[in-house]
């Protein structure tokens, strides 16, 4: 590294003392010393440290663990905060705890006493897995998302719808597909530079991510074809959705760069909905919001359709 590893050394206990913490100065590390857990969480909030050292863990110290794992997780492409957890003398239990409660890995625990070599040593250790798993989280990201609107790619959605509708299926809960196709696309492709229609990919991108929930699932399908997954959704909450994705993509209309001229966007919006109960197979699911689809993609697109409507 080209800096010194920042250390958040959480001290809640005042005994820090006990491993030299100028040792571990001089041995290359920026230690910045928390008092207390509050403290602690929000240092992390602010700033990922390199690693975390957290002194003497109290018996049972579920709480301090729970709290830190949280908080050291990040996004899907990026490895847990690692954390070396300093035992308590004659605590047997600490590396049972630490497994238990620190469920995303990186983590190690040495006895109180170890030398300030031996845990900048482990800290070194830790922060080289952290690097390696992060870098194959990106990897698999790249793998299953499409780089220019960060959404899933088509057969990693499809493997989600599956997993989305027979988790439905199971419990009995309700979900809704919503499948989105962009109007006059192509003319725009024709009409304008390339760059201007994926320049209007990547903000289309940008609404859907923006609309979604942290439990919504959204993948490019195709050129300009999207699709959304929204579990634990009745129809009501669906059509909402539906209703805000049209609105906020017909709000790209204007003249964007390299464009010859204003651009009207729009989307047609086709969706349906599954109570776990009352469709037989997730290939019904999603042929009916493609039917619905391409009804308002016939009715003049720049609206959202409900399969369930066109029944009536």
């Amino acid at each position: 590294m080209s800096s010194a590893p920042r250390i958040l050394l959480c001290d809640h206990r005042g005994n820090a003392a006990r491993i030299g913490p100028e040792a571990l100065h001089e041995a290359g590390f920026d230690l910045e010393t928390s008092p207390t857990l509050r403290a602690t969480l929000a240092s992390l909030a602010r700033e990922r440290p390199d690693a975390i050292l957290l002194m003497a863990l109290a018996r049972p110290g579920t709480v301090e663990l729970s709290a830190l794992e949280h908080a050291r997780t990040g996004g899907e492409q990026e490895a847990p905060v690692p954390i070396l957890v300093i035992a308590p003398e004659g605590d047997r239990e600490a590396a049972i705890r630490a497994d238990r409660l620190l469920r995303s890995g990186l983590w190690d625990v040495v006895p109180e006493g170890t030398g300030a070599e031996e845990i900048g040593l482990r800290l070194r250790r830790l922060m080289d897995f952290a690097q390696l798993e992060g870098e194959m989280r990106e990897l698999r990201h790249r793998a299953s998302h499409d780089d220019r609107t960060d959404l899933l790619r088509p057969r990693s959605f499809e493997a989600r719808l599956i997993e989305h509708y027979s988790a439905a299926q199971r419990h009995k809960h309700e979900m809704a597909l919503v499948m989105i196709d962009l109007d006059r696309f192509g003319s725009i492709n024709k009409l304008h530079d390339h760059t201007v229609g994926d320049w209007l990919i990547e903000r289309v991108g940008e609404v859907i991510r923006a609309a979604l929930r942290v439990e919504d699932v959204a993948g490019r399908l195709g050129g300009d074809e999207f699709a959304v997954i929204l579990p634990y959704t009745k129809k009501i909450d669906a059509a909402g959705v539906v209703k805000r994705l049209a609105e906020e993509i017909a709000k790209l209309s204007g003249t964007p760069p390299g464009a010859k001229g204003h651009i009207d966007v729009g989307a047609s919006i086709g969706f349906e909905t599954f109570d776990g109960t009352d469709l037989d197979s997730v290939r019904t699911l999603r042929s009916h919001a493609e039917r619905a689809l391409r009804v308002a993609k016939v009715q003049g697109g720049n609206r959202g359709v409900y399969y369930r409507n066109l029944e009536e």
